[in-house]
């Protein structure tokens, strides 16, 4: 075993207590339900039904885009083509991101959210999921 000066112990309790300080900031952070609210992610894939045309396809990416700036709470939304070859025949999808689940919540009975599931629903096999983050 090496001979340890005084130099070399405090060299490495110093950096061992500058990586203490640090490690927590670099952790991914869990929601706190008792902290701030959490942000919630909802994600969807479609499988298109086959008489799908490519106009629909691309009406119903128009349309989610839409709701970015109209619907309270959404504070991010991204949708398009699936690209992933795992992808099990999910084709397309998207993700969207609202400030917590009051928001989500509400956009799940928005008129506008309402009217695409109108004439959507019956072109597609969805999945979704909702996330908190």
């Amino acid at each position: 075993m090496p001979h340890l000066t005084r130099r070399t112990l405090i060299r490495k309790a110093s950096l061992a207590a500058s990586a203490a300080t640090l490690l927590p900031s670099a952790l991914p952070r869990v929601a706190d339900a008792e902290s701030q609210p959490a942000i919630v992610f909802h994600v969807f894939a479609f499988q298109w039904k086959t008489d799908v045309s490519e106009a629909q396809k691309a009406k119903a990416a128009q349309d989610i885009a839409a709701f970015q700036g109209q619907i309270p709470g959404l504070l991010e939304t991204h949708v398009g083509p699936n690209i992933s070859p795992r992808g099990k025949g999910y084709t397309f999808g998207g993700i969207m991101r609202f400030k917590d689940q009051p928001a989500l919540d509400a956009y799940v009975q928005h008129p506008m959210h309402q009217a695409l599931l109108k004439w959507l629903v019956p072109l597609i096999d969805a999945i979704e999921l909702d996330l908190r983050a």
